[in-house]
């Protein structure tokens, strides 16, 4: 992997020294970088004069805590990477789809969301754009049968449509189709002022709030050279720390419930409102709106309000031990989850998964330990993995990752740091610049990238939710198993329709 630009989490590069590839040579370094274990973070186009687009991909060395940017300029259409290197396949979609640039010669070439090009270069027209169309793939057969489920589901989540392709019990084929409700995030993050952008950076993903406001300013104050106080930064982490818990802690008991264990069910899902309490206590929100602002955070956390915290998560602890007990040491519990959904390692890397669905497949991926920022540089959380690759060992990651959170937390909210609770921002960002801002969010990396230009505004700014990488796991993990345990092995995941839609 090709390491020059001194490019690290949260540290801005000039934007002309980004080199600016031939498409082909562009196109080998991706795929050599990755066939050597580097892993695309995001990939994605901008316009670049008339006619023309300037592809960016930001790669990861994980094991090295570095990461590279490479770009290449091309007009309507270049050579796909997808077929020597999979992980780009829904990147290189998406540019089809918001550039108009066409990867010639990629396998699966369908929309990923419901919206026209919104990232054209000057001078090319948009391509006749059909909403309803989408080509399904499917297996002919007289003895198979095709199952839709969604888009519009019971409930409250947001649509979504997945189709099987079945013989009897057995799954052969999903294919899942979101973008229903395109909003437009990143123009929006590209074109509002910081005082609206940081509401929008919280309407990314609305269980995820303290995870894209971090990154989103984190890129902001890497552009900014803002220095925020070690009390700032433990601040941050303890409520992104409450926001894995929360989240956690509601996954299990879903998952207890999914397979109808209510004691465990109905104890995870009080915690999970114990832990939301919390964030209501640092924010004045259940999901920690207002609380994570550029520079640091708007609210300050008094002794008095330390002390209750921990009092508090002491009895979620005792309590969390108690139900885990129960839930992971029967049997029948385990023999339903055991070879539910199973992703190999492997497989893992070849879709650059993230967070507990690649953790679960033994793949030590965590970017709190691999490219660290703010508290995490000084307070150590061990990164949980397990071996199965299974709806199992996507709960037994979970359980392993409340129990450390719990442990950070007691551990750091009686001894905050002094310092100002927010530094001031500049009125002005560093013109014609690039910075990555990377956090580990509770269903795994997000990716905030930002480019300046000549005059510091925001040129381009794209978002990367971990759900864009894990959802084609899901399609990956059903075939061979029963379309029956479909709703256990979704649960599995829990994956975010807007994290994916933006």
């Amino acid at each position: 992997m090709r390491v020059g630009l001194g490019l690290r989490n949260r540290r801005a590069v000039p934007w002309p020294a980004v080199p600016c590839l031939a498409v082909q040579e562009f196109r080998r370094a991706v795929i050599d970088a990755t066939g050597a274990g580097g892993r695309v973070v995001s990939l994605f186009g901008l316009p670049d004069g008339p006619r023309e687009t300037r592809l960016v991909a930001i790669l990861a060395d994980d094991a090295r805590g570095e990461l590279d940017a490479l770009s290449a300029r091309v007009s309507l259409g270049y050579p796909a990477l997808t077929p020597e290197c999979p992980q780009t396949h829904l990147f290189e979609r998406e540019i089809a789809e918001q550039c108009g640039v066409v990867p010639e010669g990629h396998p699966w070439l369908k929309p990923v969301r419901r919206h026209p090009p919104d990232h054209l270069p000057p001078g090319v027209a948009p391509r006749p754009f059909d909403r309803e169309a989408y080509p399904f793939f499917r297996i002919a057969g007289d003895e198979l049968h095709e199952v839709g489920v969604g888009p519009v589901h019971a409930g409250v989540i947001e649509p979504g449509h997945f189709r099987f392709q079945a013989h009897g019990e057995e799954v052969l084929f999903l294919e899942i189709v979101l973008g229903y409700q395109h909003r437009g995030v990143e123009r929006l993050l590209e074109s509002e002022p910081a005082a609206r952008g940081v509401l929008i950076a919280e309407s990314i993903a609305g269980d995820s709030v303290i995870g894209h406001v971090e990154a989103w300013c984190g890129a902001l104050e890497a552009l900014a050279r803002v220095r925020k106080s070690p009390r700032a930064q433990a601040v941050r982490g303890c409520a992104l720390e409450l926001e894995r818990l929360a989240s956690h802690l509601g996954d299990v008991g879903a998952i207890a419930g999914d397979i109808a264990y209510a004691p465990a069910a109905a104890t995870l899902g009080r915690l999970r409102g114990e832990c939301l309490n919390l964030l209501m206590l640092l924010s004045g929100n259940r999901f920690g709106r207002g609380l994570v602002r550029p520079g640091g955070v708007a609210f300050d956390v008094p002794d008095d309000m330390a002390a209750a915290s921990v009092a508090r998560l002491e009895r979620v602890r005792a309590e969390f031990d108690r139900a885990a007990d129960d839930f992971f040491a029967n049997d029948s519990v385990q023999g339903r989850l055991d070879g539910v959904g199973v992703l190999t390692a492997s497989g893992c890397a070849d879709l650059g998964l993230v967070g507990p669905t690649a953790r679960a497949c033994a793949v030590p991926r965590d970017v709190r330990t691999d490219h660290p920022w703010g508290v995490y540089r000084y307070a150590h959380i061990p990164t949980a993995t397990a071996q199965a690759g299974d709806a199992s060992a996507r709960a037994v990651v979970r359980q392993l990752e409340i129990i450390r959170s719990l442990e950070f937390l007691i551990e750091q909210l009686p001894a905050l740091p002094r310092g100002a609770p927010r530094a001031a921002l500049p009125d002005r960002l560093a013109p014609d610049e690039l910075t990555v801002a990377l956090v580990e969010g509770w269903r795994g990396e997000i990716a905030h990238v930002v480019v300046t230009d000549a005059t510091g505004g925001i040129r381009r700014w794209k978002v990367t939710d971990p759900s864009f990488h894990n959802w084609s796991a899901l399609a990956a993990a059903m075939p061979g198993g029963a379309i029956s345990d479909f709703p256990l092995c979704n649960k599995s995941f829990n994956l975010s329709y807007a994290g994916h839609d933006l």
